[in-house]
């Protein structure tokens, strides 16, 4: 007797195969930049502007080219004060002087000598700024009576004393 099959309806499963090892892929090689995506950070502690940055974000009131020459140190100083040694209430009628004589004198071009400041004996846990005069100074120039006299006040540079000092130049009388 002969029994023709039917075929199945569910189609069988194919026998599993075996996975064949693939070859491993290269991994792309790339340089890692620590802190490259990091935003700017905060300038320090000190939460006031030292005297540096605060004179050189100061409005130029005198010509481009002759600050360039005087920031420079190409321009001599046609007279000079040197406060060394001074108090505070010694330094500033002395200060005075000299400015408003300089600028009677039709001087242009002043050296105010203050020193860099010695540092202080004692580290306690409130950071205090060396140098009373060098803070001081830039203060009493800006302020009147010196104010009508003064029209640009820089730091030196490192011939003439570098940031113990500061170049002052005065308007020309009226």
């Amino acid at each position: 007797m002969h029994v023709e099959r039917m075929p199945d309806p569910l189609p069988r499963p194919e026998p599993a195969k075996t996975p064949t090892p693939k070859a491993p892929r290269e991994i792309e090689a790339f340089e890692i930049e620590i802190g490259r995506h990091a935003g700017k950070t905060a300038l320090g502690h000190d939460l006031a502007p030292t005297i540096s940055e605060h004179l050189s974000q100061a409005p130029l009131r005198m010509d481009r080219k002759t600050f360039g020459k005087m920031r420079k140190g190409k321009m001599l100083p046609e007279a000079r004060i040197d406060l060394h040694g001074m108090t505070l209430a010694q330094a500033h009628p002395a200060l005075m002087r000299f400015i408003l004589n300089s600028w009677a004198m039709e001087r242009r071009l002043v050296l105010v000598i203050t020193g860099k400041g010695k540092p202080r004996d004692e580290d306690g846990p409130i950071p205090v700024r060396r140098g009373v005069l060098k803070h001081q100074v830039p203060h009493w120039l800006h302020s009147s009576p010196l104010r009508e006299a003064v029209l640009q006040v820089s730091e030196a540079h490192l011939k003439h004393g570098g940031t113990g000092a500061y170049y002052v130049y005065l308007r020309r009388p009226k």
